[in-house]
């Protein structure tokens, strides 16, 4: 009988090390869902939903031109994933080639008020898709955050869904840096339009390297897919799909 009761003890003991080791020090998630309005998508824009809310993605390079969704979608996925309780914040980073100039330290203010100008596509996103009560929820919680790709460094996310904007204008060492502040439970959209870099270098940035090392099973095993928007997928007029079309000549004209 002692024999018994101190093998029980053991093995509760065990246990109790083994849901130790397994704890992640993450935030508590929202007690009530959001109030996300309801949106129109395209097939295409689906099944890009459908990829970025499985489970099993942890990463997902996106690539395609301006007007095809690509920010509005990951912001609606990054909300569905907090109002599921999926995740317990969202980080939002934009990659801005001003971001990492020096003049950037000597602007009144912290890190959300000097790049409140360069979050304005994002907040805007955010006013278009959350009702104006669920809006102030998440404002008054403070469940979502601002950074310049530079301000990351040193940080640890355990369960945060994490938007990278604009990571045509990111270095393959900007890319990493944040990447590897990835923790347990969470995801990263990593969004690019390689067309629309900014970076003066004719190497441009480290997001197309990257796009392409990732596509292959290993990546797919290991929560990391690649997906990629293409000029008829543009919603946002046809005069833009017409003008992305025709950008995209001169790009390959001047190579």
């Amino acid at each position: 009988m002692a024999t018994k009761k101190a093998a029980s003890k053991k093995a509760g003991t065990a246990a109790q090390k083994e849901d130790t080791s397994t704890r992640v020090h993450q935030r508590d998630k929202l007690k009530q869902r959001l109030n996300i309005r309801p949106l129109k998508w395209t097939e295409k824009q689906q099944e890009f939903i459908d990829i970025s809310l499985d489970k099993k993605t942890k990463i997902a390079f996106v690539d395609g031109p301006a007007g095809t969704g690509k920010s509005l979608i990951a912001t609606y996925c990054a909300l569905e994933l907090l109002s599921t309780k999926k995740v317990s914040d969202i980080v939002y980073i934009r990659s801005a080639v001003e971001s990492s100039d020096s003049k950037l330290g000597y602007l009144p203010g912290d890190a959300n008020q000097k790049l409140h100008f360069y979050n304005l596509p994002f907040l805007d996103k955010l006013d278009e898709l959350l009702e104006p009560s669920s809006l102030k929820r998440v404002e008054k919680e403070e469940r979502i955050s601002m950074y310049p790709v530079n301000y990351s460094r040193g940080m640890s996310w355990n369960a945060k869904c994490i938007i990278f904007d604009e990571v045509q204008n990111s270095s393959f060492k900007e890319i990493m840096t944040v990447l590897t502040r990835l923790g347990k439970f969470s995801k990263c959209f990593v969004l690019a339009d390689p067309m629309q870099t900014d970076l003066q270098s004719s190497k441009g940035g480290g997001f197309s390297s990257l796009y392409d090392v990732f596509q292959d099973q290993e990546s797919l095993d290991n929560g990391v897919r690649t997906f990629k928007f293409e000029e008829e997928d543009i919603m946002r007029s046809d005069l833009v799909r017409f003008l992305v079309k025709k950008f995209k000549e001169v790009k390959e004209n001047h190579k």
